[in-house]
């Protein structure tokens, strides 16, 4: 529909209302961000089978800068009653997270990057709507466990192979449902290390972190180190380049793991 998210939300909820399952595209700062009460009301408020593609989330649209650069929309999204919110790790797990959306009767936000990034899972890999997935573990015991959603869970397992040279036991979990959060493997992940790590390519404000933290803290809570966007706006550059300026590349992630695994009792 062109620069018309509004009218595209509110169409996508009547064609829902007549039995089809629209999904609708746009660059995530635009849909969810431009036309979220239309999501909101339209949408969720009526329980419409109605899919949300946010493309171009996070950094990686770089060049284009804090403008275009959607760190907030987990954050918005993660809110509305009846909205599941769904960020894939790879390509794979990205068309596993449309085919399983499409299944689901309901409202889903699916959020993709826009740069190409590795392709680590397979064809076997489990993919469920409300599940996370131990990529990582240690031969023993973990020190730590890492929680991370979308292309950094990438990062995330290079920064445990490298701890685990130190001699440091890492679990990697990777988390593509935030919402509903997998509660039964956080639970134990804070049980088995002690402490988590959550990494996102979003504002640490609303996010992953902020789901992990909020189910903790009435279960068992446990030192908690975010990495993320911290309360500012992105910038102009490469992707690659602004992941690290941010404080989300690989020796940022060993150096928050060494941080928390500090504040344990």
């Amino acid at each position: 529909m062109g620069v018309a998210e509004q009218n595209l939300a509110s169409v996508a909820s009547g064609m829902a209302a007549m039995g089809k399952i629209p999904f609708i595209a746009s660059y995530a700062m635009f849909s969810p961000g431009r036309n979220w009460e239309q999501i909101r009301t339209t949408i969720c408020y009526n329980e419409q089978n109605v899919k949300v593609v946010g493309a171009h989330a996070g950094v990686s649209v770089g060049p284009d800068g804090a403008t275009h650069q959607a760190i907030e929309d987990i954050a918005i999204m993660r809110v509305i009653p009846h909205m599941v919110v769904l960020s894939p790790c790879d390509a794979l797990e990205a068309k596993k997270a449309t085919i399983a959306a499409a299944r689901f009767f309901g409202p889903v936000y699916i959020r993709f990057h826009r740069e190409k990034t590795p392709v680590f899972t397979t064809e076997e890999t489990p993919f469920e709507i409300g599940k996370a997935e131990i990529f990582f573990e240690p031969s023993g015991e973990p020190d730590v466990a890492i929680i991370a959603m979308g292309p950094l869970v990438h990062n995330a397992l290079l920064a445990a192979e490298a701890l685990a040279k130190e001699g440091v036991g890492v679990r990697v979990i990777n988390s593509p449902s935030v919402k509903p959060l997998d509660g039964m493997i956080v639970e134990k992940a804070a049980r088995d290390a002690g402490c988590i790590v959550t990494v996102e390519e979003h504002q640490i404000a609303g996010g992953l972190g902020s789901a992990v933290a909020e189910f903790l803290s009435s279960i068992y809570p446990v030192p908690i180190e975010f990495i993320g966007m911290r309360d500012r706006f992105g910038e102009s550059g490469e992707p690659d380049e602004l992941v690290e300026y941010f404080g989300m590349g690989v020796l940022s992630i060993q150096e928050v793991v060494r941080k928390v695994m500090k504040r344990k009792k």
